[in-house]
């Protein structure tokens, strides 16, 4: 990735926050096998500061859309109380395969890391941490259903697996899919939008990430287009603090 490229993924900039539009693809931070990562390209987003952004929270690797980042150590101890609180509101888009028993609803379920030779996954434990997503159902044809889903906790894999356990799984999960590897569709989750109270005394940050090209067709599927000033292929207009 370019410096210019990311920086074209602004979604918004003020002196504590950025919020950037994540490809779908990259992990944020370095795996154990190495490879790109999100952390290697922050450099290019100082605007003037002594050190780079860092990261506020995760999105999976092949998980797109609204990621937060903190410009200094004060901005970053801020932000992961409001993470820790529950204060950010997140609302991810999702295509999954079938559809959830009602047009509206909450699933509560627990999740742990089963870690095993070949890997790990998240599995629904009552032993495990409290996990609870609120969905709605936006559109549905044949056997797609595009759900608006909101984590009212932040575990790893929390909408995936609950999603899998409401019986439709996300399109393109080749992990908590109905037939796991067998599909060779891309992850059909996006970060879609990001609301932060991080000023007391103002109204909270939001932002809106586009739906990337990669997903677009699906979604216009189910009847969903963007708006000409947010194209699939741009990032929204940034907005400047």
């Amino acid at each position: 990735m370019k410096p210019d490229e990311l920086e074209r993924r602004l979604l918004y900039r003020d002196a504590m926050m950025l919020i950037i539009d994540k490809p779908a693809g990259l992990p944020v931070h370095a795996g154990p096998r190495g490879g790109a990562h999100l952390e290697m390209y922050l450099d290019a987003l100082r605007f003037g500061l002594g050190a780079p952004p860092a990261l506020a929270h995760r999105l999976d690797r092949d998980t797109s859309g609204c990621l937060v980042l903190g410009r200094h150590r004060k901005a970053l101890r801020r932000l992961g109380a409001l993470f820790a609180e529950g204060a950010v509101k997140k609302t991810y888009w999702a295509v999954v395969v079938g559809g959830p028993p009602t047009p509206t609803g909450r699933i509560d379920e627990p999740l742990r890391k089963l870690e095993r030779r070949t890997g790990w996954r998240m599995v629904i434990d009552p032993a495990g941490q409290p996990a609870a997503t609120e969905w709605h159902v936006v559109a549905a044809a044949g056997d797609l259903t595009w759900l608006a889903l909101s984590p009212l906790t932040g575990r790893t894999h929390q909408i995936r697996v609950h999603c899998a356990a409401l019986g439709c799984p996300i399109l393109g999960d080749v992990v908590y899919g109905a037939s796991p590897g067998a599909t060779t569709a891309a992850l059909h989750l996006h970060a879609r939008a990001i609301s932060v109270p991080l000023y007391p005394r103002r109204t909270a940050v939001a932002a809106t990430a586009p739906v990337p090209a990669h997903l677009a067709a699906s979604f216009a599927t189910l009847g969903h287009r963007e708006p000409d000033a947010e194209r699939a292929d741009q990032p929204s207009a940034l907005l400047m603090r």
